[in-house]
């Protein structure tokens, strides 16, 4: 195997695109382990586009579906997908807010859960300038300027979702997972029934599916810290009952339990915005 190279880099987008796209993020990984790959679970929408060569992407929506993709947007989803990969990645990567993905592409987050689509297949009018202009420039920087700027001719700012929705999603999110479900439906003033129906059209995963991915995202972040937790404190802290209740979780979302995909998935310690 030749020299690694393992080079990440991060942007804000513009401020009027911040609410719509939290963080814009690149990656240049040469020489790596080949292997497998999770896309895990997390509160965002997944948008890439590759360079160099397209991602090789496995979902399993009503079973294993194999597809390869230049540019792809992936909805809210509850299963991993699986990256296969020879040791290279190339591209970048941003992580739309559920607002987002009406707002910048034209289709409710709703629509796209858990599912991958080629950007073409959604956005034919401005997919092709913006896989082409991010492939031709030369710096993360100037990438971040082609994002700002086509999106920015493209944002509908005048998109927004019902008041009760958004409280909703605050509140889940700002409780990391935490907020009971029957809590959440008192806030927000609706009865739990039909805040799980309007969450669920809205968001694509029920409110307690969605309560579970951010536990789980939260507690994959501590995993990935430099200065972790144990296992047993990380339940504790993600609100857990216990390190068991963590592993099967984990192996819910990731596939299988956090010791293990630290060990299996090559990217895992090169890359911890997946």
């Amino acid at each position: 195997m030749g020299v690694l190279i393992n080079e990440f880099a991060t942007g804000l987008p513009h401020a009027r695109l911040r609410p719509y796209v939290s963080e814009y993020s690149g990656y240049r990984i040469v020489g790596a382990e080949p292997g497998l790959h999770m896309g895990l679970p997390s509160r965002s929408l997944t948008f890439i586009v590759a360079f160099d060569e397209p991602l090789d992407v496995t979902t399993a929506i009503d079973g294993p579906h194999r597809d390869t993709y230049w540019a792809m947007l992936g909805g809210l989803h509850d299963a991993p997908a699986v990256v296969r990969h020879d040791g290279r990645q190339h591209g970048v990567q941003l992580g739309v807010t559920p607002r987002g993905a009406a707002a910048l592409f034209g289709v409710p987050a709703g629509a796209l859960a858990s599912s991958v689509v080629h950007l073409d297949a959604i956005v034919p009018t401005f997919s092709a300038e913006l896989v082409d202009r991010l492939s031709e420039a030369t710096t993360w920087a100037a990438r971040w300027e082609v994002l700002d700027d086509v999106f920015l001719r493209q944002v509908c700012l005048d998109t927004s979702l019902p008041s009760e929705l958004e409280h909703a999603w605050s509140l889940i999110v700002g409780s990391h997972g935490l907020m009971p479900v029957g809590r959440l439906a008192d806030e927000v003033g609706w009865s739990r029934r039909h805040l799980g129906q309007r969450f669920t059209s809205t968001f694509g995963l029920t409110p307690k599916v969605m309560s579970r991915v951010l536990r789980f995202e939260r507690a994959k972040g501590l995993i990935q810290a430099p200065t972790r937790p144990s296992l047993s404190g990380v339940a504790a802290a993600c609100g857990y009952a216990d390190q068991a209740h963590l592993t099967r979780e984990w192996s819910a979302f990731a596939g299988s339990s956090p010791t293990r995909w630290m060990r299996d998935d090559t990217l895992v310690l090169l890359d911890d915005s997946a």
